[in-house]
């Protein structure tokens, strides 16, 4: 009976073992089942009535095989229970012992966040079955988990006892002891020689980093999953120096301390090879003369295999073109090459290129998932890839950047590997393309304050980045405002109390009519500056600065040079007022004057997306011009009173007169002189993005300004020049200057000061050209829809002059500092940096500046 594997008991029936025989079952009782009824068992065990069962015999070994192989018994036997007359027929009973129930898991020796990730990894759940198999891989669970975290002598114990409370349960306690955290110290290369150094070798293993200057920003825990696959890569180094041969020979892995981990790895490099004749087969579509353009590899060259895959396949840096791209950029989706060594001779080796062209593969179905609020056609009309269509990765690409770049949605989910779908059927040379969107929220709350201008201002606004005025009449969609089209509406309101008010509101709308990729926009502003005091329990509100405007632009995407340029129309209107404004911020501090302008500007944006970009560009120019007024004017003033001239050179705008009290005034008041102001302003602003390591990313930026005029003898526009220092916040300065950031220095410092005869002060802001540099290195430390968290690191220059004949494009005002970018969706960017300015004892040194609510 031990062979048959399986326990028989008779109690009062005698059999005789050593005959086995045949019986007809005639029932089947189970005995010990507490948590199980008697139909799961019976069920699970193959035993029913009328079946006919040897006695022993395999039928009944399953039986027992069968439920334990459950593990939910710890033991089960099948007895006979009686025989009839005739002995022909048995009724057996199934006896079981169920396992312990476990009425609580707990855990000793975790943090809270380590907690709850384990639970959500074990997946243990109050009231199943406990074994040691169980037992065994939630142990093996734990100890992975932690050694993932660089805990590379964790030890976890089992605590089991009874529970006094729930019959035939028991409690479970994992004891986990992490110890130290490990990480790796030293890697020791051997057997390669100057042609593959350790660095290259270091380089090529992705996730296993020694603690070394080169790898400062990387990883250096152990992970056993991990250095198995680096253990292949790290040949990739001898592969590109030509050495197909080489193979790792042994490595070990070792404790140096009870905190560090040396590894030695040792290299068979073998010898060192080059390509012969390289040939092309199965190519219609190019010639072997276009493809070897592409492929840039010629006879002699080392035989760099790594280096060969990525001409073929891709894989290589950003924007390199390949062989695979350049079919199916032209529609041959099912496009393949393989290269085959068909003679090595020597150190030489003869390559062949055989490729399967397939047909052009069409797009077929192009289905968009997850858009629970944006409408479809907004998604849709940002993809490039349309039913119909050749297929091609290029416009496959762009689609991804498009949407990842709309705002609506999760851009790192987009660009993964499960944000899209490509199924391609080469039965009828068709592909469906699958775009999955994951919804976040793009409407923003701000409810910030933040110091700019020496004051400390209080901002509330809302923006509704994804508005529908298609659904405004729809009741439904009110919940709070009808969202769905992508079109962005904002409402904002500053203030810091009794010294300054503004308000503002904009609409854009992406897409005018829905068809074609022209943008509108529009804008509305109003603010209020006062220099109130109180005077004798009286609030004094006699100097005042007041801006009215209004902004209306129309911007259409270019086919050329390339897709990625905008051309942006813009007129705006602007009047400023200041009563009795005897601060030296302008030129004058009576009057009215009027802005009329038109704006041309064009922009080229490349980037992957729009909060963290890793890889791509901006650049943006324009211009902002204004009519020449004093250009067509043939007239001035003579002892105040209006007179004709011949040109409008022979206006002297300077010129002053005696009055009849003896005092000298001036022939143009700047209410005559500054009615309507005229310039013309020219900017440039240059960002690219290079991802250096992983996430790791540096920006440079490179942005010029400059404030010209038309007629020297009128001079500068007393408004719209340029403030440098600062954190660029623009306080309540918000309309009639630009305000520049150049961290490390105090706001506007860097700005010169002109004399003029407008002002009671006598002098006022002459920023009327600037340039600036700055190089920023960016490591992201939450990257999720919630938040995206980054740090970085600046250097930073620029400087300001008043007139372009003092221009010194490089005698610039340096800094350096940290700082640190939150992005909430709810409320926008926030930062905080500080920055050290080494150029301007008096406005420089370490300076902190704050972003709240405020993106630049």
């Amino acid at each position: 009976m031990l062979l048959a594997g399986f326990t028989l008991r008779a109690q009062t029936v005698e059999t005789d073992y050593s005959h086995p025989r045949s019986v007809i079952v005639g029932g089947v009782r189970i005995d010990g089942n507490r948590y199980f009824n008697e139909n799961q068992i019976l069920q699970s065990a193959g035993l029913s009535k009328g079946i006919e069962v040897t006695i022993p015999g395999e039928e009944l070994t399953g039986v027992v095989r069968r439920l334990m192989a459950q593990r939910y018994f710890e033991d089960v036997a099948v007895e006979i229970d009686s025989l009839n007359a005739r002995r022909d027929t048995a009724w057996f009973k199934i006896v079981v012992r169920e396992r312990p129930r476990v009425s609580r898991w707990n855990y000793t020796g975790v943090k809270a966040g380590e907690k709850k990730d384990l639970q959500e990894r074990l997946a243990l759940r109050a009231g199943r079955e406990y074994s040691e198999y169980v037992k065994n891989t939630a142990i093996d669970i734990i100890k992975r988990y932690y050694k993932e975290k660089g805990f590379q002598k964790v030890e976890v114990g089992v605590k089991e006892e009874r529970d006094s409370v729930v019959r035939s349960a028991i409690r479970v306690t994992f004891d986990v002891n992490r110890g130290s955290k490990v990480k790796i110290k030293k890697i020791n290369f051997s057997g390669n020689n100057e042609d593959v150094s350790e660095y290259k070798l270091a380089k090529n293993m992705k996730d296993t980093h020694a603690a070394t200057w080169y790898n400062f920003f990387k990883s250096k825990k152990f992970k056993e999953k991990e250095y198995q696959t680096d253990r292949k890569t790290v040949l990739d180094a001898f592969n590109e120096a030509g050495y197909r041969d080489a193979r790792l020979v042994k490595d070990s892995v070792y404790f140096v301390d009870d905190k560090h981990l040396g590894i030695d790895m040792d290299f068979d490099q073998g010898r060192k090879y080059y390509y012969r004749n390289i040939t092309w087969t199965g190519n219609s579509v190019y010639p072997s003369e276009a493809l070897n353009r592409i492929l840039q590899i010629k006879k002699g060259d080392v035989y760099d295999v790594v280096t060969l895959e990525k001409r073929l396949h891709g894989g290589g840096k950003e924007g390199d073109y390949d062989i695979s791209k350049l079919y199916r950029d032209n529609g041959y989706l099912f496009f393949n090459v393989t290269p085959v060594e068909v003679n090595i001779q020597n150190d030489s080796v003869d390559v062949e290129l055989r490729i399967s062209e397939g047909k052009p593969a069409r797009l077929n179905e192009i289905v968009i998932n997850g858009n629970d609020l944006t409408n479809e056609r907004v998604v849709r009309r940002q993809v490039m890839t349309r039913p119909g269509y050749l297929f091609s990765q290029s416009d496959f690409e762009r689609s991804i950047r498009e949407i990842a770049s709309m705002g609506q949605f999760d851009a790192e989910a987009i660009m993964g590997a499960g944000g899209y779908s490509i199924i391609p059927n080469q039965l009828n040379n068709t592909v469906d393309i699958v775009y999955n969107v994951t919804e976040k929220p793009s409407s923003q709350l701000e409810l910030s304050g933040g110091w700019g201008g020496n004051t400390f201002v209080l901002t509330a606004g809302v923006s509704f980045n994804n508005f529908s005025t298609r659904r405004f009449f729809d009741k439904k969609a009110w919940r709070p405002v009808p969202l769905g089209d992508a079109q962005n509406l904002s409402f904002r309101f500053q203030t810091n109390g009794r010294y300054y008010t503004s308000l503002s509101a904009s609409f854009m709308e992406p897409w005018l009519l829905g068809k074609k990729p022209m943008s509108l926009s529009l804008s509305g502003y109003y603010s209020k500056m006062t220099d109130s005091y109180l005077a004798i329990g009286i609030l004094s509100t006699d100097k005042m600065f007041e801006v009215f405007g209004f902004n209306a632009g129309l911007g259409s995407r270019l086919k050329w040079p390339d897709n990625y340029f905008v051309l942006y129309n813009n007129l705006s209107w602007q009047t400023y007022k200041l009563t009795n404004w005897t601060n030296s911020y302008f030129a004058f501090n009576d009057g009215i004057s009027h802005n009329l302008s038109y704006t041309l500007s064009l922009t080229r944006n490349s980037t992957d997306q729009q909060i963290y970009p890793r890889t791509g560009s901006e650049f943006s120019a324009s211009v902002q011009l204004t009519p020449p007024y004093s250009l067509f004017r043939k007239y001035t003033y003579k002892n105040g009173q209006k007179v004709n001239v011949a040109s409008w050179k022979d206006v002297n705008y300077d010129a002053t007169y005696v009055d009849e009290s003896g005092a000298s005034q001036k022939e143009w008041t700047s209410a005559k002189r500054y009615k309507w102001i005229e310039y013309h302003k020219w900017k440039f602003n240059g960002t690219v993005y290079t991802k250096l390591v992983g996430d790791l990313v540096l920006m440079t930026r490179a942005q010029f300004g400059f404030l010209g005029y038309y007629n020297r003898n009128w001079g500068y526009s007393p408004f719209e020049n340029f403030q440098v220092g600062g954190d660029g916040m623009s306080g309540y300065l918000t309309y009639g200057a630009e305000i520049v950031s150049l961290r490390g220095y105090s706001d506007y410092s860097l700005t010169p000061r002109k004399t003029t005869p407008y002002s009671q002060s006598g002098e006022s802001y002459a920023g009327n050209l600037y340039d600036k540099f700055t190089v920023e290195l960016r490591y992201p430390v939450v990257l999720q829809p919630q938040s995206t968290i980054f740090v970085l690191a600046f250097l930073e220059g620029g400087n300001c002059w008043s007139d372009i004949r003092e221009f010194s494009p490089f005698q610039i005002k340096r800094s350096a500092g940290v700082g640190v970018r939150i992005f909430l969706p709810m409320i926008g960017l926030l930062g905080v940096d500080w920055g050290y300015g080494f150029d301007d004892a008096t406005n420089g040194k370490s300076q902190f500046h704050f972003v709240l609510g405020q993106q630049f």
